[in-house]
């Protein structure tokens, strides 16, 4: 009996950096996305959509142990876009006022 092999779907990754009060471009509901913005208590907090490699969309929702710094929150959703055919993580790094 054959073994199914795990498929992963992998990509590379690029960080587009927002300026101070600069916002997300808005998506059309087929594209892939993610997002993490910093909050006032420091904490970065990360939001996506992306789609399995059965073609079904699901969505990320950061956890709050990735949520205490910029560098845990960019690898938990590097890692989580490369799964998820995520290309582009917008980073706002200033909170919203």
């Amino acid at each position: 009996m054959r073994r199914r092999q795990r498929q992963v779907k992998t990509s590379m990754v690029q960080y587009r950096y927002l300026s101070a009060g600069e916002t997300m471009p808005e998506m059309a509901d087929d594209e892939l996305w993610l997002e993490i913005e910093a909050s006032f208590d420091g904490r970065f907090f990360g939001t996506g959509c992306g789609r399995k490699l059965s073609g079904e969309s699901v969505f990320y929702i950061s956890l709050p142990e990735d949520d205490v710094n910029l560098k845990t929150a960019l690898s938990a959703a590097t890692k989580w876009a490369g799964e998820h055919g995520v290309t582009c993580i917008w980073v706002q790094t200033t909170p919203a006022l």
